[in-house]
C-alpha cells in the first residue's frame, strides 16, 4: 500500500507552488535572473523552510558563481516579503522562516548525462571500428 503524503509534504508542496508564484509575479528586482523554485523541505516544528532553487542560464552555473550568489543575496533579502506573502495566501498559523540554498543535483545531472551520452559514442565507435575489421578479414563478427 502506498504511503499517503505527510502534513509537512502537503505544506511543502504547497509552498513550493505558491513561492514559484510570488518569485514570478511580485519580485520585480532587476538582479534576479530566471529562478526555478525545485523544492521545499519544511522543518517538523515549522520553524525553518528550506528553499531549494536553480537558476536557467546558457552558461553552466555552480554555487560559486557570481550570479548565484547575487540571487541568493537577493532573495534572503526578501525572505520577510516572501513569508508574510505565503502567510496571507496559506491557512497556517505559523508560516517558517525562508532559507535559500542552491541546488546543484541538476548541474550534477547534466554532467552525468554527458558523462554517458559520450561513454555511449565510444562504445558505438569501438564496435564500429571491430566489425570494420573484422569485415576486412573475411571473418563474421558474432
Amino acid at each position: 500500500m502506498p504511503r499517503e503524503f505527510s502534513r509537512l509534504d502537503r505544506i511543502a508542496d504547497q509552498m513550493q507552488r505558491e513561492l514559484a508564484n510570488l518569485v514570478r509575479n511580485s519580485m520585480k528586482d532587476p538582479r534576479l535572473g530566471m529562478v526555478t523554485i525545485n523544492g521545499v523541505r519544511v522543518a517538523k516544528d515549522l520553524g525553518y523552510a528550506d528553499v531549494y532553487i536553480t537558476l536557467l542560464s546558457v552558461d553552466e552555473v555552480f554555487e560559486s558563481s557570481p550570479e548565484v550568489k547575487e540571487t541568493l543575496a537577493v532573495l534572503n533579502h526578501a525572505a520577510g516579503f516572501l513569508r508574510s506573502e505565503l502567510g496571507r495566501l496559506m491557512m497556517l498559523r505559523v508560516i517558517p522562516r525562508l532559507r535559500f540554498h542552491f541546488d546543484s543535483s541538476v548541474g550534477y545531472g547534466r554532467h552525468m548525462s554527458y558523462l554517458i551520452r559520450e561513454a555511449r559514442e565510444k562504445d558505438q565507435e569501438d564496435a564500429q571500428s571491430r566489425g570494420d575489421v573484422s569485415e576486412e578479414s573475411g571473418t563474421p563478427e558474432e
